[in-house]
């Protein structure tokens, strides 16, 4: 998605922290929220907001996403640096 919109996203331009949390549920330990944090590395200010938008329609297009929402909230967020 983002290199559709001429900002690189190859190896090492582009990595996630990812965090989860365990809960117990009905005497089980379920993930119950994933927040996922990514870094994008020399995004020129006046490309950030396209940045900001490609990643308010990533959960609804990204494969690992649609499978796991349904009963996991995710969290994003987009660390320029």
């Amino acid at each position: 998605m983002l290199e559709a919109r001429e900002i690189p996203a190859t190896s090492g331009q582009l990595y996630a922290d990812v965090e989860g949390d365990i809960e117990e549920v009905e005497g089980k330990a379920v993930i119950t929220r994933i927040r996922v944090r990514y870094h994008l590395k020399d995004v020129p200010e006046e490309k950030r907001e396209v940045v900001e938008r490609a990643l308010s329609m990533h959960e609804d297009h990204c494969p690992a996403a649609l499978s796991v929402k349904r009963g996991i909230a995710i969290e994003c967020s987009c660390e320029f640096e």
